[in-house]
């Protein structure tokens, strides 16, 4: 009778390890769901666990997930977006700038969102037919973004004042920043968390289920054999980069409602939160493998993370600190899994 290798087990329970891997972020989520419970806790009474912490915690995961999303697509091809931030920034000063100025709520957001996907196609068009690496690319892009922000807004923050006067934005803009179904026990749950689970849902179903997903994964997987097997390569990437760059939008909108105003500097390092989320959640780094869901997972552990640091005192600089270990960890445990 042969002896059991590590090699022989995972040849005969591919399937067991499969679910196992899958579930790891999961296994995660609730480490840190636990420990959050546990460690939050002051004058016996759970920060943590309290109605209107739980509440912030979905209001901030928001923006970072929805900017996951499209980080998710673009490293399942195998690439990489340095721009989010930049985006969410420039969208979050411009949608200010131009509700402020006069413009309806809806003709502000064509533009904005419209914009956005405007600097998806440059990234992606660049990357593509000019052979740039996305890398390079995409941290120009995000200095181009970054000085067009600064310059629209004289530098400063445009803030948002709600009325029906010169210079005051219409109330309706209130909206992305509400808290819906609210009882006088429950404080409700935070419009841009249902922005951010709908855009979650969507992409999830077009990833597993349209031709559109099987080419990102194909792409991701061997770029060469799905080029070879018809996928037009180079119009997927662009539309890939595309679509990052407008749910980075969505998400600076969102950010301008919440924060009501818009800042050149909005957005700082908020990049580096969205790989986090997408590697926290097993999304490949290599490209070809990944779900939503993973990244969604990924995105709430980030998030509870956050929150417990933030309720604990813990520096603002080791948390950046921690963010980047993070990274490494899980891309080394990725690598792990490969062996």
């Amino acid at each position: 009778m042969p002896k059991k290798t590590p090699e022989n087990v995972q040849s005969e329970n591919p399937r067991a390890l499969e679910i196992l891997s899958a579930f790891k972020s999961f296994f995660g989520l609730i480490v840190i769901f636990a420990i959050a419970s546990v460690i939050c806790v002051r004058n016996g009474r759970n920060l943590f666990l309290s109605a209107g912490n739980l509440g912030n915690v979905a209001r901030a995961i928001s923006e970072n997930g929805i900017m996951a999303i499209g980080m998710t697509l673009v490293i399942l091809l195998g690439g990489i977006d340095l721009s989010v931030g930049a985006i969410l920034g420039l969208t979050a000063t411009a949608s200010a700038a131009l509700l402020v100025s006069g413009k309806s709520m809806l003709t502000a957001l064509l533009l904005v969102l419209g914009m956005s996907a405007l600097f998806g196609m440059f990234n992606g068009a660049v990357s593509t037919k000019l052979g740039v690496q996305a890398f390079i690319v995409t941290l120009a892009s995000m200095s181009i973004e970054r000085g067009i922000a600064r310059f629209w807004s004289g530098g400063q923050g445009v803030p948002i004042a709600y009325g029906t006067g010169p210079g005051q934005v219409d109330p309706i803009f209130q909206v992305f920043s509400l808290r819906i179904f609210r009882t006088e026990t429950f404080t409700g749950v935070p419009v841009p968390a249902i922005v951010f689970l709908l855009l979650a849902v969507i992409f999830s179903i077009v990833l597993k289920y349209t031709r559109f997903g099987r080419h990102v994964y194909a792409v991701g997987g061997n770029e060469t054999s799905a080029f070879l097997c018809g996928v037009k390569v180079d119009q997927l990437k662009i539309t890939v980069y595309t679509l990052c760059s407008f749910l980075a939008g969505i998400a600076g909108v969102l950010h301008a409602a919440q924060q009501r105003q818009g800042s050149p500097n909005d957005g700082s390092g908020y990049e580096l939160d969205a790989i986090a989320a997408v590697a926290i959640g097993g999304t490949s780094m290599a490209g070809g493998k990944g779900t939503i869901v993973g990244t969604v997972v990924g995105a709430l552990i980030l998030g509870i993370l956050n929150n417990m640091l933030q309720l604990n005192n813990v520096d603002n600089n080791l948390q950046l600190v921690l963010k980047g270990l993070i990274i490494i960890a899980a891309v080394v445990l990725q690598r792990e899994r490969k062996k």
